[in-house]
């Protein structure tokens, strides 16, 4: 187990992990937000539930709740480094439903609705994947402290 706790937190990235953690982190909470809270103009869970149930994602109030619940605590995850590499995993896969499901068929830019803007924060958080939090990240505390298993193999 502390094997895996190790690869999950290490990472020898500087800063060039914070400079991408956190604002893709801040604009996916604040997407979020505004899917659960109705936040910076969002509709919260019932509006955006409705809308999701419009697209064909059922039940609606439980994918707004998973997405936004992704986003937001993912977002707030990703711009402090605290466990990145499952929660850029997770956003990735929430923005690989948005991608496919909403965004597919209308283009490519955004103005359209396209998939120019689900396509970089995809590609953002597959980037966190491979490269970790990085020195400067709660990852790395964790590790340093060895409150999750430390740096023994």
């Amino acid at each position: 187990m502390k094997k895996f706790i190790n690869k999950t937190l290490a990472s020898n990235a500087g800063w060039e992990a914070v400079i991408l953690r956190v604002p893709i982190g801040l604009i996916l909470a604040a997407h979020g937000s505004q899917k659960l809270f109705a936040w910076f103009g969002g509709y919260g869970l019932d509006g955006t539930g409705q809308w999701m149930t419009s697209v064909g994602l059922n039940p609606g109030f439980i994918m707004a709740l998973l997405a936004g619940s992704a986003e937001f605590f993912g977002g707030v995850a990703l711009m402090l480094g605290l466990l990145t590499r499952p929660a850029a995993t997770i956003n990735a896969l929430t923005m690989l439903v948005a991608l496919f499901w909403v965004h597919w068929g209308k283009g490519f830019f955004l103005d359209t609705h396209g998939i120019e803007y689900a396509l970089a924060l995809l590609s953002a958080n597959v980037a966190l994947i491979f490269i970790g939090g990085g020195r400067y990240s709660l990852d790395r505390y964790l590790l340093d402290a060895k409150l999750l298993g430390g740096n023994d193999e």
